[in-house]
């Protein structure tokens, strides 16, 4: 790899940016509520299987 000057990358990185598709404000909304919804989710099901669990082995146990 040829060693290039700090200004040489500056250059190439805003050209690369300049190729990004950001994504709209709507889609990172959308986005963005749906991975809070997810968690929730995920949330309130370890929720429950924590406590099966729990109160399986409490009866198991006594």
């Amino acid at each position: 790899m040829t060693k290039q000057t700090p200004v040489t990358f500056l250059r190439q990185v805003r050209l690369e940016t300049k190729k990004v598709t950001w994504p709209t404000r709507k889609e990172t909304t959308v986005t963005a509520i749906m991975v809070i919804l997810l968690a929730i989710v995920a949330a309130c099901f370890f929720l429950a299987a924590d406590a099966l669990v729990a109160s399986l082995l409490s009866m198991i146990l006594g």
